[in-house]
C-alpha cells in the first residue's frame, strides 16, 4: 500500500518537518482538521462541476463522507486535549500546488484530479512518517487513515486517467509532482500539515 505512495512522490518529507510538528501539536492537529475539511469541499466541488460522470460522482461522494470523519475524528481529540478549534491561515502548499492548472476542459479536470491523487499522497506519507513519534492514540488514528488516504490517491489519479481518454498524462502527474518537491523541500516561516521545512526562527 505504501510503497505506491513512496514510488510516485518525488521525495520524502525531510526530518526536520518531522521535529518541527512534533514542536507545534496543537496546530498539526488544528491544520490536519481544516486539510480534511478542505478535502471534503474539494470533492464536493466536483460533483457539482461534472455531473456527467457517474464513477467520479460516486467516487468523490464516499471521498466526501470519509474526509468528513475524519474532521469529526480529528475535531474529537482536540476537544478532549483542550485544543480551540481557532481560525488559522493555510499554508501555501495546495495554492501553489495548482498553479499549472490548465483553464479549459478536459484539461482542467485532468489536471485538478492529478493535484487531487498528489496531495492525498503526500498527505498519507506524513501521516505515515508522524506516526512514530506519536503518542498512542494519534499515532493509531494516523495509521488508520492510511488505507483510506492510499485509496483517495489511487482513485484521483485513475479518474484522471479516464478523464485523459486513453492519453498519456505522465507529463502533466511530472509537472505537478516536481512542484510538490519543490514545495516540501523549500522553506516556510508557519508550521503546518503540509508546509516546508521550517526556516531560521520559526516560532515555536
Amino acid at each position: 500500500m505504501m510503497q505506491a505512495i513512496h514510488n510516485f512522490l518525488l521525495c520524502p518529507t525531510p526530518d526536520n518537518w518531522v521535529h518541527s510538528a512534533l514542536l507545534h501539536p496543537d496546530m498539526l492537529l488544528l491544520d490536519h482538521a481544516n486539510c480534511e475539511k478542505k478535502a471534503a469541499s474539494t470533492a464536493l466541488n466536483l460533483m457539482y462541476r461534472y455531473v456527467d460522470d457517474f464513477e467520479l460522482l460516486h467516487k468523490m461522494s464516499r471521498l466526501a463522507r470519509e474526509e468528513l470523519r475524519h474532521f469529526e475524528q480529528v475535531i474529537t481529540i482536540m476537544e478532549q486535549r483542550g485544543i480551540p478549534y481557532t481560525q488559522a491561515t493555510a499554508s501555501r502548499y495546495a495554492a501553489d500546488l495548482r498553479k499549472p492548472v490548465r483553464t479549459f476542459e478536459p484539461a482542467k479536470l485532468i489536471d485538478t484530479l492529478i493535484v487531487g491523487a498528489i496531495i492525498e499522497a503526500r498527505s498519507c506519507e506524513r501521516f505515515e512518517k508522524l506516526a512514530p513519534f506519536l503518542d498512542e492514540e494519534l499515532q493509531k488514528f494516523y495509521l488508520s487513515l492510511l488505507k483510506s488516504e492510499s485509496r483517495h490517491f489511487k482513485d484521483y489519479l485513475s479518474l484522471a486517467k479516464k478523464a485523459a481518454g486513453g492519453d498519456d498524462i505522465s507529463d502533466r502527474v511530472s509537472v505537478f509532482l516536481e512542484r510538490d518537491r519543490e514545495l516540501v523541500l523549500s522553506a516556510d516561516t508557519e508550521f503546518r500539515f503540509h508546509s516546508g521545512p521550517p526556516s531560521d526562527g520559526i516560532p515555536n
